[in-house]
């Protein structure tokens, strides 16, 4: 069944309690004990009103953006905004920072704002590289300014927990764009503020 954006909440909830049910039952176990008669709904629950909020429109975020009154031009960096998110290959999770930084182009952003975008656009099925791109792409739409620069430095569990089990390694995406792109000393000054050391051409 294809994407359908007309499913009533009530529905999704009854839909996803009895596919976990059936995960339950198909993995062995007894869907009945007493440990696990509540799981299905819990499960339901947490994927309908958390972890994949950022499927619905309506979670959006509204982001209100103000004059730069103080005329402040250099650039702005929110780093260490925690990134959960659950990879689209195998749903297990993405856990790590992202760094998100931008020059005024005349507008600024709410600083909680920045954090809500990398959040809502987290909480879906995803891939690292996407993520990062959109982040990128929903600040420059909000602040009209191509000078918008973004890290995420991520575990991800299906590495970590199952196949190779490397629990060492992270991974690292980057997409930057205008002066961060274009611009060398700009962008070693964000990489700079970031800790990174990643080498970006």
């Amino acid at each position: 069944m294809k994407k359908n954006k007309n499913i009533d909440k009530e529905t999704r909830l009854k839909n996803i309690e009895n596919a976990v049910r059936e995960i339950l039952i198909n993995i062995g176990e007894d869907a009945d004990r007493e440990g696990l008669i509540e799981t299905p709904k819990r499960v339901a629950k947490m994927y309908v009103n958390e972890i994949f909020g950022g499927l619905l429109p309506e979670n959006k975020p509204r982001i209100s953006t103000f004059k730069n009154q103080y005329r402040y031009r250099q650039m702005l960096v929110e780093k260490d905004i925690t990134v959960y998110s659950f990879c689209e290959h195998h749903f297990l999770p993405i856990i790590g920072r992202a760094h998100v930084a931008y020059i005024s182009n005349g507008e600024v952003i709410g600083l909680s704002k920045i954090n809500r975008i990398v959040n809502y656009y987290a909480s879906r099925p995803q891939v690292q590289e996407r993520l990062t791109m959109q982040i990128v792409q929903a600040m420059k739409e909000a602040l009209g300014t191509e000078d918008v620069a973004c890290i995420i430095d991520a575990k991800h569990l299906c590495v970590n927990c199952r196949g190779i089990k490397d629990t060492a390694s992270s991974t690292i995406t980057a997409e930057l764009s205008g002066l961060f792109r274009k611009n060398p000393t700009t962008r070693k000054e964000f990489l700079h503020y970031v800790g990174s050391h990643t080498k970006l051409d």
